[in-house]
């Protein structure tokens, strides 16, 4: 079984890769899945809308190579029963230079002895000069 902390590393690889197909690796397959953006109001329910929004992002099966860099930062983890919560400051760094940044709330449960996420939550703090 892998820790949550290597779970965190397997969905940051997610992001810098663009791989589509590793969205469903790392989340919990379920209606219930839920989503909160940094770049888009609403609720995201639901594995479609998860994938979907991944798309909207530039997302592709099999990934693709970007310059684009995001990475966490002040990452803590915090075990709950069944489920563990993890904050973290992303960090996002674009190939022109601009970067953004803001908090992030991962929660992962555990589904047929892998960890999965359940919920995440975005948070925006602006552009970083």
């Amino acid at each position: 079984m892998r820790e949550v902390s290597e779970r965190l590393k397997e969905w940051v690889a997610m992001w810098n890769s663009y791989d589509l197909d590793q969205v469903e690796t790392l989340f919990l397959i379920d209606p219930r899945v839920t989503y909160f953006s940094s770049e888009f109001e609403g609720v995201i329910s639901g594995m479609k809308a998860v994938r979907d929004h991944h798309r909207r992002f530039g997302f592709v099966p099999g990934g693709k190579v970007s310059e684009n860099r995001l990475w966490l930062e002040d990452v803590r983890e915090t075990m709950l029963d069944q489920v563990t919560v993890v904050t973290a400051i992303w960090q996002f760094r674009r190939a022109t230079g601009e970067s953004m940044r803001g908090p992030a709330t991962f929660v992962y449960v555990m589904d047929r002895g892998e960890y999965r996420l359940a919920h995440l939550n975005f948070g925006n703090y602006g552009r970083a000069a």
